[in-house]
Parts: structure tokens; C-alpha cells; sequence
């Protein structure tokens, strides 16, 4: 039984491989991988604080079940809704350091995407616990703004809707001498292997266990 539960997006093929081994944790095996040897890098720092999660884009953030739910009907969810949306491309990614981290972002913000991350946090919110008190505290030691705020009790988390922005991240917060370091290092690395345009064309249901460790249970496929 796991912990906490989200639904991500996770790439596949070469962009997968180097991202297991680039944050140490692969999320579909279950496994951590040896950090790859990068020159001015202190690549195991750098990645620390997004090891745990595997290279992924947040779509529902991650959540504690609701009383009477289980996992069963989290993966009927999950199958069902990806039956009813079809695959999508999103243009470029690219390497930027925004928010004090490094992530691959999209160029452009396709209305279609904003759409799409917006009908999972609908979709997926009846299946979510409420926060604690300790939940929102936290959360408002990030100074959220009104509208943040208003998002994060409604629905468990402050960055959607207008505040939702596609990444997948690839480090911590980093100062923006030491993120110019580490994107010069990446960008020789990534523009082989992240596909262009990038195609959005799935959804993976995710599973936090006791240590922290986010682990994929099924990568379901946009049919619709």
C-alpha cells in the first residue's frame, strides 16, 4: 500500500533513460541508478531534492487517499480517462532555470495542454483526502496569492489552472551562477534525445512509499 498517490506524466524511450540515471531514481523500476559523470556538476546535489519523484511533469499533485476509496478505482480512473483524451503535441522543449530550478519547459503554453493538466485535477480531486491544518500551513509559507490560496483548499494544491506550468524538472533550487553551470552542461546532453515537437500521450499513475519514493503503477496510454 502506498502512502500518497498523483498522476504524472512520464516520458519514455531515451528521454526516460537519461533522466533516471541524471536525478538516480528510476520511477518505473522502482530502482535508484548511478548518476552520470558530468564535468563542473555535482550532479547528486544538484538533483537531491527531485530524486524522489523520477523525471515527471506534476498533473495531479501528489495526495493522500480519501476514506473509502482505494487503488482499485484510482487505476479504473485513470484507464477511463485516458480512453477519453487523445495525444497531443506541445512544440519545443527547452532548458530553463524559472522559479529558482532548472526544467524542460515548453516554449509556448498550448491552450490544449492547460486544458488537459486542468481536467485531471477535476477529475482525480474526488479521490483525494483534505488537507490537514499542517498541509495548509506549510503550504502558505510560500506566500501564495488569493487565487493560489483559494486553489490549494479546494483542490489540495495552489499551482493549477492559470498557475499551471508544464515542466519537468530537473534540479533543486539552485543561485544563477551554479543554473547557467548546469544548463550549459545539459543542453548538449538533451538536444539528441527530447523529442520535437513533444507529444503529450499519457498519464501515469504514481504511488509514494514509505521512504519518499515515487514509483509508476501503470503509464496509460491517451486513446481517445
Amino acid at each position: 500500500m502506498f502512502e500518497r498517490y498523483a498522476v504524472f506524466f512520464t516520458p519514455t524511450g531515451a528521454l526516460a533513460v537519461w533522466g533516471s540515471a541524471w536525478l538516480g531514481w528510476d520511477s518505473a523500476k522502482g530502482r535508484c541508478v548511478p548518476h552520470p559523470n558530468t564535468a563542473g556538476v555535482d550532479v547528486a546535489c544538484a538533483t537531491a531534492t527531485p530524486r524522489k519523484y523520477g523525471l515527471h511533469a506534476t498533473l495531479k499533485a501528489p495526495f493522500r487517499i480519501a476514506q473509502g476509496a482505494g487503488l482499485n478505482q484510482l487505476q479504473q480512473a485513470a484507464a477511463k480517462f485516458a480512453s477519453q483524451h487523445a495525444a497531443f503535441d506541445i512544440d519545443a522543449l527547452d532548458v530553463r532555470l524559472n522559479s529558482g530550478f532548472v526544467a524542460l519547459r515548453p516554449q509556448s503554453a498550448p491552450k490544449q495542454l492547460r486544458d488537459f493538466a486542468a481536467s485531471t485535477v477535476k477529475t482525480f480531486d474526488p479521490f483525494r483526502a483534505p488537507l490537514t491544518d499542517v498541509d495548509i500551513a506549510r503550504r502558505r509559507q510560500a506566500s501564495l496569492t488569493a487565487r493560489q490560496d483559494q486553489q490549494m483548499l479546494e483542490f489540495g494544491y495552489p499551482y493549477i489552472f492559470d498557475d499551471f506550468h508544464f515542466h519537468l524538472t530537473l534540479s533543486g533550487d539552485l543561485p544563477e551562477q551554479r543554473a547557467a553551470v548546469l544548463i550549459a552542461a545539459l543542453v548538449p546532453q538533451l538536444n539528441p534525445i527530447v523529442p520535437n515537437p513533444f507529444v503529450i500521450d499519457a498519464i501515469t499513475l504514481m504511488g509514494q512509499d514509505s521512504d519518499g519514493m515515487f514509483h509508476q503503477i501503470h503509464r496509460h496510454a491517451l486513446t481517445g
